[in-house]
């Protein structure tokens, strides 16, 4: 009997309609991934009783919780829900702005070599951090929080929506802006945003009946090469900018402009740490901005 193999693991998504229930007749969409982590945890629930001869006999099983990330090189296209779970959002010609539109998916695992599926339940998006850095393609994990789990050696679809051939996006390509005027010498942005999502327990339940969310969060750090004084004086002056990031697939002209229309610098760092150049360390957040009304506005180029 042969064992999985990673590379022989299928990942697919299918939105649902009410949070935790598959469609019934799912047209699953792959997803092009680099690793994922998904999986179900339960909270056990031990007795307190004592005996004489020292021994408990009660150890139960209790809330079901699905956790995990899914980790991708960012492309045009294969992403679109995960960007719009992530923002609570929809794009709209090809706008997607920070929402309150609750999305949830079903998410399956196969494991080709084995026929064995877990498909992941009521699957939302707690979570996304991009990196962008030298020498690499432009990375996301996006972090997810589900609901229940089932395990089966047929799979929800048997005829996948194959995922599109696009490139995926690299650091020599595009753009970046900030406060209105290009940056030259950026060493690297990563930045969060986290929806602080939680699963709700109630009584006579051991899988929770809808997500909870916090407000959206959203903070980074830009690191740049020590040249003028221009951006550590916005840090001492409190003065907010703004901060935007052009993705380009170099092949088909297909990519993404991530707007942070409002941003506060939080620090300044310029430390000596070799003889080799000085960086300044940009520690940021994303406020709401009152013309656009978002604090993260991304448009797809198509």
């Amino acid at each position: 009997m042969p064992f999985a193999q990673g590379s022989r693991t299928q990942l697919a998504y299918i939105a649902e309609s009410t949070y935790g229930t598959t469609p019934s007749t799912p047209a699953m969409v792959e997803v092009p991934f680099v690793t994922h982590s998904l999986d179900l945890t339960k909270t056990r629930v031990q007795s307190a009783q004592i005996t004489a001869d020292r021994m408990p006999r009660i150890d139960r099983h209790g809330q079901r919780t699905v956790t995990g990330d899914i980790a991708v090189e960012m492309r045009p296209a294969d992403y679109d829900w995960l960007l719009e779970g992530a923002l609570f959002g929809a794009f709209a010609s090809n706008i997607l702005n920070t929402g309150t539109t609750v999305k949830s998916f079903t998410v399956e695992d196969g494991a080709l070599d084995v026929t064995q599926y877990r498909a992941f339940t009521g699957c939302m998006v707690n979570t996304m951090q991009m990196s962008i850095a030298p020498n690499q393609m432009t990375t996301a994990t996006f972090g997810i929080i589900g609901r229940n789990i089932t395990q089966s050696a047929t799979p929800l679809d048997a005829s996948l929506t194959a995922a599109s051939n696009n490139e995926p996006f690299d650091s020599f390509s595009g753009a970046i802006t900030e406060g209105g005027s290009a940056i030259a010498f950026v060493n690297s942005i990563d930045f969060t945003l986290n929806n602080n999502l939680n699963p709700i327990f109630v009584l006579g339940a051991v899988q929770t009946p809808q997500m909870e969310f916090g407000m959206s969060t959203l903070e980074g750090t830009m690191t740049v090469f020590y040249q003028d004084a221009v951006l550590i004086n916005k840090f001492l002056n409190e003065t907010e900018s703004s901060l935007q990031i052009v993705l380009d697939d170099r092949v088909a002209g297909l990519g993404y402009t991530l707007l942070m229309p409002r941003i506060k610098i939080n620090g300044a760092a310029v430390p000596v740490g070799s003889p080799a150049s000085r960086l300044i360390t940009l520690p940021f957040v994303a406020l709401r901005d009152s013309t656009t009304g978002t604090q993260l506005r991304i448009t797809r180029t198509v």
